[in-house]
């Protein structure tokens, strides 16, 4: 079995069940860790990556790297695009995958989605992603590690750490509490 069969089954078996975009994603991770020169295979610990989307290719790239939120090297930038940067900790050297997209229409379970993800997996990867080489600066509040940084909001009172408080008029804020929160309580 060649290592592209070995990581599609890697990615599916954590996703669930194999679709387009699983192979995108895995795709996206052998490029992206190809070009700093690390082995999908191997869980390298140098290694953050940026994610622009939620979608199945994060699950791909979550089970290939080994990278997640909770050891703090998995990152989510909610810009709804497909695409990864993987970054060389140790070298600084970082590469960002998109894919070219194409606009589909096959719906979930379809034999056309099956065979669009046979056609992701085969076709030439200059007609599927763009590789660029960039640079990025990981504030020191997003490292690995254990907490550098820790404060309380002012308002609710709620433990705040990694630099992620807000300072309004001199007053410290969580993110909930400075623009407004995604819950409201029940009752």
């Amino acid at each position: 079995m060649a290592d592209i069969d070995l990581l599609l089954a890697r990615a599916k078996e954590f996703h669930g069940d194999m679709c387009p975009g699983i192979v995108l994603g895995t795709r996206m991770t052998t490029i992206g860790m190809r070009e700093l020169h690390m082995d999908p295979m191997v869980r390298n610990r140098d290694l953050i990556v940026y994610v622009e989307i939620d979608r199945c290719i994060t699950d791909a790239i979550q089970a290939i790297t080994g990278c997640s939120l909770g050891h703090r090297t998995l990152k989510y930038r909610p810009y709804g695009k497909f695409a990864a940067t993987f970054i060389n900790l140790a070298t600084q050297d970082a590469v960002r995958v998109s894919a070219r997209e194409k606009e589909r229409t096959e719906k979930p379970g379809s034999e056309a989605m099956n065979e669009a993800g046979k056609m992701l997996r085969d076709a030439p990867e200059e007609d599927l992603f763009r590789v660029q080489r960039v640079r990025v600066v990981i504030p020191e509040g997003d490292l690995p590690g254990f907490p550098k940084h820790r404060t309380r909001c002012s308002r609710c009172g709620e433990t705040i750490l990694d630099d992620k408080e807000i300072v309004a008029e001199e007053t410290v804020l969580c993110g909930n509490c400075a623009r407004g929160s995604y819950y409201t309580e029940a009752g």
